[in-house]
């Protein structure tokens, strides 16, 4: 095999050529063995095949159940009693399977599985269920019979496919009613998607899914991987959030997780058929150190034919656009990147990693791609690992993105230990725009992550107790004034330096207060916390309002000027002492002034030639800020052989103190 373009575009990985190209051998191998003569994607079709199905003629239901013996199925038409009627039978390799009269089961039936095995037994959920609900009094998870008999008629099947860059909104369906409860798939519809179109996102990330027994889980704790969460409505309902989202011009990608699973007997796949190790590896492999979960035994041919068919199934029965994957550190390594400081190459060429699951994740990339060429896969990983967002032919793992995750843990960093006259632009420039060339991003300065209970979102980091007291726009604060002026500078550098896409949590784009706490015993299962108060940006009465203006302005500037489209920006000018910076992302020319005390008149910004318009400030009244300039002016560039630059050439500009200042550079005139 010829060297990877991979270790072409990073000299650094020569030394680990072999087992990169030990890996895709592997990989290339196992697509053999699990496909044979088939495609990826006819390979994985287990959900048409396993789980409960409605034939013409019958119901046919089957499970993989090796280390069963016998098993039964049981629910409200067997008063959950076991029945020869309803018992299955093994037809080889470990597969169950039992046919039904149409009479004997009905839409919306509940059951189980009544599994027995050498030294017991015990009541389970399929793993392949599609359907399953909580009893509100016992809380009991059950399966559902799902099969309406009007299926759900697609009017937009997938989203419109573009080059756009991804700009992310980042929801969570249950929280996003301002009433203290679940929300649905429905309101979520009617209510929000609104919101996100009318805020000029074009792709929405929608977590919590899969169904999870504990809802403060925040879906990452999955049972049933099949199985859109009840909570929020039928799985029509799901489909019809997507539609709708389909016919406004937005992307759906959904969290996958398939980088563990809930350890719950009864609601999952632990103990399924009385073998541990069925779906895991065994000890001391099977239990997460960290996430009190169950960690995926990749090597094995059904659990991969399981999280592939797992991938297509979302594609292809809901039309999701792509997935974020959740916990892929943990993934790569044995450890689960919780040892390594990953400061060096060989921490990820060491031996330490699970090949199994770079095997995995490379097929399923290259299985989400072949199903729906136009879906985008983002991974969430930390450790760096190179080739992670690279494509499969170049040596990589197929991921189209990588989250950025330092970003945010940059700014939290820099607010918490640093006054503000500490900041240093050419640092944060740094931290921003850095990643890999052959790779591309998603950068955020906050996700949900950021907002969970024991952290603070980044306005509420900035003001504390005043955002309670002084967000009204005829009350005066000085800290309120510069926790707004600074939300809007780390937002704007974060997605102007964004290697390839941007995310915002539902909410944060007007600096939504509090943190994010689910129902728990701890709060008295409260939904106080676990919600969002849309009328806070509504109110023009209220400072959010102005947070939300200027991200739509910013949102819509970048996506209309294409600037992400560019892998980097380029830097003109950074000054450590005045804290100011200027930068180029394609058409747009992009001033920081972090100083939080000094404007500046007359500052000489080092510029191609030409003439630029001011696009976009940040201090706009309309934003919420003091209006010390008149957007839309144009300034024009003017020669100095004083500036050290690679351009002779400046424009003068006055840089009020806290401010984000665009100017898009203006074509010239012909002359004929």
């Amino acid at each position: 095999m010829k060297t990877p373009e991979l270790i072409l575009n990073d000299p650094y990985l020569k030394p680990f050529e072999a087992v990169i190209i030990n890996r895709l051998k592997k990989a290339e191998n196992k697509e053999i063995e699990l496909t044979g003569e088939r495609s990826l994607g006819d390979f994985a079709n287990g959900y048409m095949y396993f789980g409960l199905h409605k034939e013409p003629e019958s119901w046919v239901f089957r499970e993989w159940a090796p280390n069963a013996s016998s098993i039964y199925l049981i629910g409200v038409f067997t008063d959950w009693r076991e029945q020869s009627d309803y018992q299955l039978t093994n037809i080889g390799e470990g597969v169950w399977e039992i046919r039904l009269a149409l009479e004997k089961l009905s839409h919306g039936d509940l059951y189980k599985l009544s599994v027995h095995w050498q030294g017991g037994s015990g009541d389970r959920i399929p793993a392949w269920v599609n359907r399953v609900i909580q009893d509100e009094e016992t809380k009991i998870f059950s399966a559902q019979v799902w099969a309406p008999d009007d299926k759900y008629n697609w009017e937009y099947k997938s989203f419109r496919e573009t080059d756009e860059a991804p700009l992310i909104y980042e929801a969570h369906v249950g929280m996003a009613s301002e009433n203290e409860e679940v929300s649905t798939y429905r309101f979520f519809r009617d209510e929000v998607l609104p919101r996100i179109k009318k805020a000029e996102y074009n792709t929405i990330q929608l977590m919590a899914i899969q169904e999870h027994p504990y809802y403060g889980s925040f879906g990452y704790h999955v049972s049933s991987f099949f199985a859109p969460s009840s909570r929020f409505g039928t799985p029509e309902d799901l489909k019809s959030l997507i539609d709708t989202a389909h016919g406004m011009g937005l992307r759906v990608i959904m969290d996958l997780v398939h980088s563990h699973t809930v350890k719950n007997v009864n609601e999952g796949l632990g103990l399924l058929d009385g073998d541990p190790t069925l779906y895991f590896h065994d000890e001391p492999r099977r239990e997460h150190p960290a996430w009190d979960s169950l960690c995926f035994d990749y090597g094995k041919n059904e659990v991969c034919h399981f999280l592939l068919s797992n991938c297509k199934y979302w594609l292809e029965e809901f039309n999701f656009d792509g997935f974020r994957f959740d916990g892929v550190t943990s993934m790569l390594y044995y450890d689960h990147g919780l040892s390594r400081d990953f400061t060096s190459y060989n921490e990820y060429f060491d031996g330490g990693q699970d090949e199994d699951a770079i095997i995995y994740m490379v097929l399923a990339n290259k299985l989400i791609h072949g199903v729906k060429p136009g879906a985008i896969s983002v991974a969430e990983e930390m450790s760096g690992m190179p080739g992670l967002a690279t494509p499969v032919q170049e040596g990589g793992f197929g991921f189209d993105f990588r989250l950025a995750m330092g970003t945010p843990d940059y700014w939290i960093k820099i607010i918490k230990e640093k006054p503000d006259e500490l900041w240093n632009v050419g640092e944060i420039y740094f931290e921003l725009s850095n990643h890999r060339s052959d790779e591309k991003t998603i950068s955020y300065a906050e996700s949900h992550d950021q907002a969970l209970v024991g952290d603070k979102t980044i306005l509420f980091r900035l003001l504390d107790r005043d955002i309670y007291f002084n967000m009204a726009k005829n009350q005066q604060s000085l800290v309120v004034d510069r926790g707004i002026a600074l939300h809007k500078m780390i937002r704007l550098a974060t997605l102007s330096t964004a290697g390839g896409g941007y995310l915002n949590f539902m909410g944060n784009e007007f600096g939504h207060p509090e943190w994010i706490d689910f129902p728990r015993e701890g709060n008295d299962w409260s939904y106080k916390y676990a919600r969002r108060q849309w009328s806070l940006e509504d109110n023009p009465d209220l400072r959010y309002k102005g947070l939300a203006a200027f991200d739509l302005s910013m949102i819509r500037l970048i996506k209309n000027e294409n600037c992400l489209a560019e892998a980097f920006p380029f830097k003109y000018f950074d000054n450590e002492h005045d804290q100011v910076l200027a930068f180029q992302r394609g058409p747009l020319l992009f001033v920081f002034n972090f100083n939080p005390v000094q404007s500046f008149t007359g500052y000489g910004i080092p510029v191609p030639q030409g003439k630029y318009q001011l696009v976009l400030d940040s201090d706009e009244e309309s934003f919420d800020g003091f209006g010390r300039l008149t957007t839309g002016t144009v300034y024009y560039s003017q020669k100095s052989g004083k500036i050290t630059s690679s351009h002779p050439y400046y424009i003068q500009l006055y840089l009020p103190n806290r401010t984000a200042l665009v100017f898009k550079k203006l074509p010239r005139k012909k002359i004929y």
